[in-house]
């Protein structure tokens, strides 16, 4: 066994699968009382597993390479998959131009976030190392995905199905930021009270990972506490940035310059890549069963055919096997 501080044992995908094991135990539970949370969970469990994957193959070469441009393009990517993720997956409602909007909130607070902080507040020099920088710019893309998808629901919200209050305002003389401040105010509370309440139980109540991480790495617990101190205020920090730019963002496209509310622009339906989707497996669906048809209708009279040919092939057997009977007294 390990002594306490040092090196943890070498991971298979045994331990893995023993880890799965967890997720799939929920899942059936959720199947048994009919919650329906279990293919979810299945389904985030799968895609964490491939994703961490491919990330292992991809920050190992990066780490090997230790180039600044190879750092500087998986931060990019991280925020552009953020971005992806973000407009086409969680939002259940979109607004014309979210995907720069979003990638804008993104890159403006994660970026210099994660730079200023990583050189100043952790004092590593340079503030590009790839085992420093890569990990700390993957936890604030996470943490802004969560509090803009927050913010900015709840502002399309508001604006599609309630949009009267603003309507109210602009008609008696407010401006576009006097009416929509109290939109503001309560989307930038729900995004950060995540943020607010984990700060609030961090270390009475709760270990959190990256403090778990360091502490399992070997270095001291009071190394590890004031590294989590650093880590917690810049994910909250970059949450609520990020949060205020997408929502001003969001509430100036919505509400023009001229003062109007305007529902045009905001696109309830499904996104535009799983409404492609759903074509195609419409498409392929009806071919599939067009297919069927006609194979049906070429080998139903064959299978009519044989099924009649072997009636009256077994009532001429009957026939024969059956004794002939004689009339009475003869």
């Amino acid at each position: 066994m390990d002594a306490p501080g040092g090196a943890t044992s070498p991971l298979s995908w045994a331990n893995v699968s023993l880890a799965f094991s967890f997720i799939v135990f929920d899942a059936v539970v959720s199947l048994a009382f009919g919650l329906g949370v279990g293919s979810g969970l299945v389904t985030a469990a799968l895609r964490c597993i491939g994703q961490l994957s491919v990330v292992a193959l991809v920050l190992q070469q990066v780490f090997a390479t230790n180039n600044p441009w190879a750092v500087a393009g998986i931060a990019l990517l991280l925020n552009l998959m953020g971005t992806i993720e973000t407009v086409v997956n969680k939002s259940k409602k979109r607004y014309a131009f979210m995907f720069p909007s979003v990638l804008v909130g993104m890159l403006g607070s994660t970026i210099p976030v994660s730079i200023i902080g990583i050189r100043f507040a952790m004092a590593v020099d340079p503030f590009w190392k790839p085992e420093q920088y890569i990990p700390v710019v993957g936890m604030l893309c996470g943490s802004t995905i969560s509090g803009i998808v927050v913010s900015v629901s709840y502002v399309l919200k508001e604006l599609h199905d309630n949009s009267d209050k603003v309507q109210m305002y602009l008609a008696f003389g407010a401006s576009r930021f006097e009416a929509c401040k109290p939109i503001a105010k309560e989307a930038l509370r729900l995004a950060l009270t995540p943020n607010i309440n984990q700060m609030s139980v961090l270390g009475i109540i709760a270990i959190p990972g990256m403090m778990t991480g360091a502490i399992l790495g070997g270095s001291s617990v009071e190394q590890a506490a004031r590294l989590q101190m650093v880590i917690m205020f810049m994910i909250s920090s970059c949450t609520a940035l990020s949060s205020i730019a997408t929502t001003i963002l969001a509430l100036g496209v919505i509400v023009d310059n001229e003062h109007r509310v305007r529902p045009d622009r905001i696109d309830v339906r499904p996104h535009a890549v799983w409404r492609a989707r759903n074509y195609v497996v419409g498409r392929v669906v009806e071919k599939a069963k067009a297919a069927g048809s006609r194979a049906w209708k070429k080998t139903r009279p064959v299978i009519t055919r044989a099924e009649k040919g072997g009636s009256r092939g077994q009532a001429e057997t009957t026939a024969r096997r059956e004794p002939m009977t004689l009339p009475y007294g003869l």
